[in-house]
This record gives C-alpha cells, structure tokens and sequence, in this order.
C-alpha cells in the first residue's frame, strides 16, 4: 500500500441526533463538535456569569471551551464524544447544571 495514495475508504451511512431540538446529522466515529462545525454551528456553550458564546479552542480535548450536554450528561467534551444515533445534544450553559 502507497501511504500517498487514496485508501478508497467510505463512511457508514449518516445518522441523526438532535442538537438544541434540531435534527443533527453525523457519520459513525464523527464528534459532536465536527458534525456541528458541518452543520455550521460554531459556538454551543455560553460562558459561566456573561455567556459568552464558546466552541471549539483546543480540539483535542485540554481545554474545556467546547463543552455541551449530551442525553442530560453537562460537561461532555464536544471535541471527544462520538456522535451516536438518537444522542440528545444542548448548548450548554455555564457548567450546565441549575447551580449557575
């Protein structure tokens, strides 16, 4: 196998999860960060105290900008988690509980 040449590799059939009640489409292994970016979504987290509109910073999972709610889980990690069929994801806001 040639390292420069194509492996003819195509993905799994889309999916569909829903984002802020929207349908949200996904390829298997895609994250919740790159199936927003393709989406156009750019910011799904609002800052603590301002709301500040956050999205993804690091895209490797350091940081913690790009943090959403996923299936009522807050603090998941947009840039890591797979999308995964049916997934119910929110903006997040502040840390994602009813404390902020």
């Amino acid at each position: 196998m040639n390292p420069l040449e194509p492996t003819r590799a195509r993905p799994g059939p889309v999916h569909t999860a829903t984002f802020d009640g929207r349908p949200l489409r996904a390829l298997p292994g895609q994250t919740v960060a790159a199936a927003l970016w393709a989406a156009g979504v750019t910011a799904w987290r609002g800052t603590r105290g301002t709301g500040e509109p956050r999205g993804v910073f690091c895209g490797i999972g350091v940081c913690f900008d790009c943090l959403v709610t996923v299936n009522d889980r807050p603090g998941q990690r947009a840039c890591l988690v797979p999308v995964r069929p049916g997934d119910v994801i929110r903006t997040q806001r502040g840390t994602g509980r009813d404390d902020d």
